[in-house]
């Protein structure tokens, strides 16, 4: 299972992840894959079992997240 978290804008998914990093979260910005939506766009993975401190770390910094999404492998 892979977790990610969209975003509408490219400063957010940088945000997200730097945010994430110096949690000690691995965050990886990566491609928006096709079956979630068919624009351009970027997307962080993270792992699943960090979603609460995630959720946590964009809370904290106000980091505006389209959505997340739990995908099969």
């Amino acid at each position: 299972m892979a977790c990610l978290a969209t975003f509408k804008t490219t400063s957010m998914a940088l945000l997200f992840e730097r945010a994430c990093r110096e949690k000690g979260i691995q965050a990886r910005i990566t491609p928006v894959p096709r079956r979630l939506s068919s624009s351009c766009g970027l997307a962080c993975d993270f792992p699943c079992e960090s979603r609460a401190g995630v959720e946590s770390v964009v809370r904290d910094a106000k980091i505006e997240v389209d959505g997340f999404h739990e995908l099969e492998a």
